[in-house]
């Protein structure tokens, strides 16, 4: 990728948690990237972050207990331990910590609150999963009543069926997004999803894919493989 510059805004869609073994070193780089600059970095709340502010305050045994959702490698990635495998339980020790989400430093929880749910500039709408159908179409995220709809909608109608101002998006991964639409490669479902007025980032880096960047105006792709 080339350098950036003060004239740059680095986009993060969110998700920066979970399924992986380094949570808590992926929100450091976020965070120490914003502070040094040049660029402006603006990092999106994704759905994980959501959820786990919902256990901090209330408690979610549903989202935190599934192996599936990777919630056992992001706790040892802030207090250690060994990288769980797929399918591993946490320790008695641990499962009062998981289930709480104690293990998040305060500034670390702070940080995940002030997060926001949608950016926009000249360029395009970027949210972490999709833009909801109002009454009269898609509403833009400002109409959006409630703003958790921005991290958790995952509608096959907003795939095939939004037209309007570019909007990148995270959360599903491209492999399950309608192939036949996009013009990125459509060959290779594991790669960037680039449909009629929306761009799908999710290559599966949490699951064994890869990470992808979209440079735009320029429509430029960066991958990790």
């Amino acid at each position: 990728m080339p350098p950036f510059d003060a004239g740059d805004t680095i986009v993060f869609v969110g998700d920066y948690v979970d399924r992986g073994p380094k949570s808590a070193q992926v929100i450091a780089f976020i965070r120490k990237l914003a502070a040094r600059g040049p660029a402006k970095v603006v990092a999106l709340r994704g759905n994980h972050e959501d959820a786990w502010l919902r256990v901090v305050d209330v408690g979610w045994p549903e989202f935190v207990t599934p192996p599936g959702n990777g919630c056992l490698a992001a706790m040892r990635s802030f207090i250690g331990g060994p990288v769980p495998e797929p399918d591993a339980l946490p320790r008695p020790d641990e499962r009062g910590t998981l289930q709480t989400g104690a293990f998040f430093p305060e500034d670390v929880v702070e940080w995940m609150r002030a997060l926001p749910h949608w950016y926009e500039d000249e360029h395009a709408i970027y949210v972490h999963a999709g833009l909801p159908r109002g009454k009269s179409g898609f509403l833009h995220p400002s109409k959006v009543e409630t703003p958790a709809a921005l991290l958790w909608l995952r509608d096959e109608d907003f795939f095939r069926n939004y037209r309007g101002k570019l909007v990148v998006f995270g959360h599903t991964a491209t492999a399950y997004l309608p192939m036949e639409l996009s013009s990125y490669t459509p060959e290779d479902p594991m790669d960037v999803w680039a449909g009629p007025c929306c761009v799908g980032l999710d290559t599966g880096a949490g699951k064994g894919g890869f990470l992808t960047v979209v440079e735009l105006p320029a429509m430029r792709v960066y991958e990790s493989r």
